[in-house]
Parts: structure tokens; sequence; C-alpha cells
């Protein structure tokens, strides 16, 4: 669930940032998807494109903007400072999209992801918000939050409370078509160093060439990196 401020005009121009966070939006869709009415939503988005946080594609749709990007190559993040070093390793070995995510309420956000130089790829971009209804990743944030947060959630997810029990015992988590049809991935947890999940590692690309028992192939690799960050950690 998403932070309020209780300064309204903040909280409005935030709800714009995230609309557009998983894809391009039209101004009818910024309006669906933040409940702003139109004169509103348009008035912020300009206002955001304006200081670079937003800017628009050729059909006039919004999407984030540079000034995104370079704040956050200011902010100070040990986790995401220690993806940079692990995750091109990890995409090296896959050759496959590799991505880092953590729990924000009952949403998970990619804070970190390196694509394939070739190929079919699963993109997800940094900034994204998916539902932890459906995929690896979810299963392993899910796995280890708290019991409140798991019952929302599995009540209408992909999987059940046996699921996560599973992947609590193995370590890790694998999805086939769950998230997206035709995509499979695997997701191993990151520890902190009091040994809480505070994140998941996962590599996802075509279940053509990560087959429909991905974890077989590509578990140990995702533990081994999720080690590696828990080190750096």
């Amino acid at each position: 669930m998403r932070q309020h401020s209780g300064i309204g005009v903040l909280d409005k121009a935030m709800s714009v940032l995230y609309a557009v966070a998983d894809e391009p939006c039209s101004l009818g869709m910024l309006c669906t998807k933040t409940g702003l009415p139109r004169a509103t939503a348009h008035r912020l988005a300009v206002g955001l494109e304006i200081h670079r946080l937003l800017t628009r594609d050729a059909d006039g749709s919004w999407r984030p903007g540079p000034a995104l990007s370079e704040l956050a190559a200011s902010a100070n993040d040990t986790l995401v400072d220690a993806a940079g070093s692990i995750l091109p390793r990890l995409r090296e070995i896959t050759g496959e999209s590799v991505q880092l995510y953590r729990r924000e309420g009952t949403v998970r956000v990619c804070v970190a992801a390196m694509e394939p130089p070739t190929g079919l790829r699963d993109t997800v971009l940094v900034g994204a918000r998916l539902p932890m209804t459906a995929g690896s990743g979810a299963k392993v944030l899910l796995a280890w939050s708290d019991t409140a947060t798991q019952r929302s959630v599995l009540a209408e997810a992909a999987f059940s409370e046996r699921v996560l029990l599973e992947v609590r015992r193995r370590g890790w988590a694998q999805s086939v078509g769950e998230r997206e049809q035709g995509v499979a991935s695997v997701a191993a947890p990151v520890r902190d160093a009091g040994g809480n999940v505070v994140a998941a590692v996962s590599v996802s690309g075509p279940i053509d060439r990560m087959g429909r028992r991905p974890g077989a192939r590509w578990a140990a690799d995702l533990l081994a990196a999720a080690d590696a960050l828990h080190k750096r950690l």
C-alpha cells in the first residue's frame, strides 16, 4: 500500500509518477489509474514534465523522465549498490533478464534490473510496481513476510500457502507463465546482516529457453547471487 504524506498536491503528483512506472500513459489512462479529474491529472503531468520527471512519447503519452534517473544516481542505497556488482555476473551466467525486487506493502518494486544484449527478453523497468499475486519474486517476498500480508495476498494469488511453505523449505521459488504468459522465472531471498529477507533476486525469460522447471537449471546460481548480495550488505 502506498504511503500518504498528508500533503495533497504532493501525493497526487506521486500517484501520477507511479502510474507511468509500468507503462506509458495517455491523459485518459492517467485519470483511470490515479482517479484524478482530467484537469488535475493534466496540470500535474505537465508540471512534472517541465521538471523533467516525466517525458512524452511521439504519441503524446507520458513516461518516466530523465530527472528520475539523475536523482536515483545520487541516492545512496546499499542494496542497489551491491546489485550493481552482482547482477551483471548473474546475467552473464544465465543469458537472461535479471531483477532485484523489494516489497512495499502488498506490491513488489523492481529496484535494479539488467537485460541480455540480444534475443527475446522479459523487460521489467526499474521502478515498476508488480502485484504479489504471481511470479517467483512475489513468492519469495511473500514467503518471508508477516502473516497479515500473506493472508491479504493469498486470497487472490495464483499460488497457495502450501507453495509458500515449500519456498521456505527449499530456499527459492519458480514460476511458469504466472505473471505473464510465456515467461518463466526463478527467485531467491536476499537477507540483510541480521538475517531478515529484504529483497528477492530473480532471473526471468521465455519458457522456450528457461524450460518448465527453471529452478532445476538456475536455482543454484540464484542462491549464489543472493548470498553474494547478503555478504555485501
